[in-house]
């Protein structure tokens, strides 16, 4: 048992004196939220909750100096590891952070990782940071980048209801800060707050220009009265991997006659809030149907056929689709 420091009229604050008292307080308050955690600092893959803990003077802890990225893991398959892994290290450049290893190791971590945690359904998160080395701003007392993952198991199905969403007063990231997939999120938790606060599902940005930007962790898309599938650009706001696949399988409903283009351009908010329909995209959702934006609704009001034929198409890619890799569970 530690042992206790107190000052006049303080609580007592037990001090403890090994690691083994420390495990057995972190495994006594632990509430596991990941199957299985990777840690380079550590060296392996880590499957006690409890020590899935990062240091405390790594520079993305104290600095936000880290990147980050997600993918689906669904019936024993992640899907799109790739593009996501390859976006990941576009932003670590960015970040002007180095990769520890090379891209097929990490890529192979992640999957062994996945296997290590018999975890069949949810997604693997996985982050990249200037590392552990003191507590100042500059990353130099770092001797080493650092490469965490983690298993997060999540029973999520195919969203088909609809939902509402708001324009947030939460300040947009300027484009550096938008298009890299970086660990500095209190815009984007605000901006959800807002939303909840409002009784909405999110919100959505909206730049100086009064051109739609994105939600804060998703991508927005909209069907004109045209038929016309439209997705802001990408110049200004994070190249999602989900709606780029959107962009890529949409063309089979242009085929078919159900819609009449596929494309990303600028689109304002007086526009986007007079499509016939509306929708978030996302890899948990992977559409998800908007049906009244600031109170006012989208198109008559109800989830509509051409978001569900999309949300269609994304399911089935994500189920049977070809960039999917299977887990090799022993």
């Amino acid at each position: 048992m530690g042992s206790y420091v107190q000052g006049d009229n303080d609580e007592a604050v037990p001090v403890y004196q090994s690691g083994a008292e420390v495990l057995q307080k972190l495994q006594e308050k632990c509430q596991a939220a990941a199957a299985a955690m990777y840690s380079s600092v550590v060296g392996g893959i880590i499957l006690d909750p409890a020590m899935m803990v990062l240091p405390v003077d790594d520079h993305m802890v104290h600095r936000g100096h880290g990147v980050f990225d997600t993918a689906m893991l669904l019936d024993g398959c992640l899907y799109e590891l790739d593009p996501h892994l390859d976006r990941f290290l576009r932003s670590a450049a960015r970040a002007r952070i180095a990769a520890p290893f090379p891209r097929a190791t990490l890529r192979s971590i992640l999957i062994q990782m996945t296997a290590a945690s018999g975890c069949r359904k949810g997604s693997i998160r996985y982050w990249l940071s200037a590392g552990p080395g003191d507590f100042l701003l500059s990353p130099k007392g770092c001797p080493s980048p650092a490469f965490y993952a983690v298993v997060i198991p999540a029973d999520y199905e195919q969203c088909r209801g609809g939902v509402r969403a708001v324009t947030t007063s939460v300040p947009m990231k300027p484009p550096l800060f938008a298009t890299t997939k970086n660990v500095n999120y209190l815009p984007n938790v605000l901006s959800i707050m807002d939303a909840e606060d409002r009784g909405a599902f999110a919100s959505v940005w909206v730049d100086e220009q009064g051109h739609v930007a994105e939600g804060p962790m998703v991508n927005v898309a909209f069907v004109t009265p045209g038929r016309e599938l439209v997705l802001p650009e990408f110049d200004r706001i994070l190249s999602g991997c989900t709606a780029r696949r959107l962009l890529a399988l949409a063309p089979r409903l242009v085929e078919d006659g159900r819609l009449a283009a596929v494309t990303t351009r600028n689109i304002t908010a007086e526009e986007a809030k007079r499509s016939v329909e509306m929708a978030f995209v996302g890899s948990g959702l992977p559409v998800l149907p908007i049906v009244e934006w600031d109170d006012q609704p989208i198109g008559d009001g109800k989830v509509g056929e051409l978001m569900l034929a999309l949300s269609d198409l994304l399911w089935e890619d994500m189920k049977s689709g070809p960039d999917r890799i299977a887990v090799p569970y022993n």
